[in-house]
């Protein structure tokens, strides 16, 4: 039988939306008022969940509080507070889009979690704008 935990965490985080390779006219044009060149700023939630096989020994799937330790120093500690486009090395050249930062804490994660287990994760920008990602099916 597959259980799925889940923890939710929160992250502040700003960020610009824009191409290096575009014009300002395209970048306002595609982007509007996300490619303000000061940059805004997003108060995210996630749900990260981990779905398998219940452990016969502990009764857990996974120990919460090691996922929870993992979200933070993978996620919240590196993401909190921070100028994506400035402060985080993976939006250097990736334009930090919601789709993108959830793939990027998708894949953080996915490499610290037994690969036996299913992992997605929920990023909401704003309470009504989230993403989805559980990985290339």
């Amino acid at each position: 039988m597959k259980v799925t935990i889940s923890r939710k965490a929160h992250f502040n985080a700003a960020h610009r939306l824009y191409r290096k390779d575009w014009s300002d006219e395209q970048n306002q044009s595609i982007f509007g008022k996300c490619n303000n060149a000061n940059f805004h700023g997003h108060n995210y939630d996630m749900i990260v969940s981990v779905t398998g096989h219940i452990d016969p020994e502990t009764g857990y799937v996974m120990d919460v509080k090691i996922l929870s330790d993992l979200i933070k120093a993978e996620i919240e500690d590196r993401f909190d507070h921070k100028n994506l486009n400035l402060d985080v090395p993976e939006f250097a050249d990736l334009n930090p889009t919601a789709e993108n930062i959830v793939v990027v804490i998708w894949d953080k994660l996915r490499a610290k979690i037994n690969p036996e287990h299913d992992l997605e994760v929920v990023l909401y920008e704003t309470p009504r704008n989230f993403v989805t990602y559980s990985g290339d099916k």
